[in-house]
């Protein structure tokens, strides 16, 4: 049994991860360590991925901040993930959003799943 299973018994089965897929438009609660402070950061983006499974599952998250992208990749399972929130639900027929990366404005949007 390699080192990644054996942690994967270990993870508590309370740590509940927000039902959301590529596409939707979430906010993320992550913990930042300053010096000896501690502070929770708001990270807002679309989903552009998800990629692996069980407690290697990642997540990035995607802006536009100040006319420049900004892209976070995230474990689900990370201890300095506070929560996840859906802001928005997005309709897409793509696993990966990789190509809004060289889109601009209108063409940048995601429609909202109704």
């Amino acid at each position: 049994m390699n080192t990644l299973q054996k942690i994967a018994r270990e993870v508590p089965e309370d740590k509940k991860i927000a039902d959301f897929s590529v596409g939707d438009t979430i906010r993320a609660d992550v913990s930042i360590v300053e010096g000896d402070k501690e502070r929770i950061q708001s990270l807002n983006g679309t989903v552009i991925s998800r990629r692996g499974s069980g407690i290697a599952e990642t997540v990035t998250i995607r802006r536009v901040s100040y006319g420049q992208g900004v892209e976070h990749v995230l474990p689900l399972y990370s201890p300095r993930l506070a929560r996840i929130q859906v802001l928005r639900r997005g309709k897409v027929r793509r696993s990966k959003l990789y190509y809004i990366r060289h889109q601009q404005g209108k063409s940048a949007r995601i429609k909202e799943l109704r």
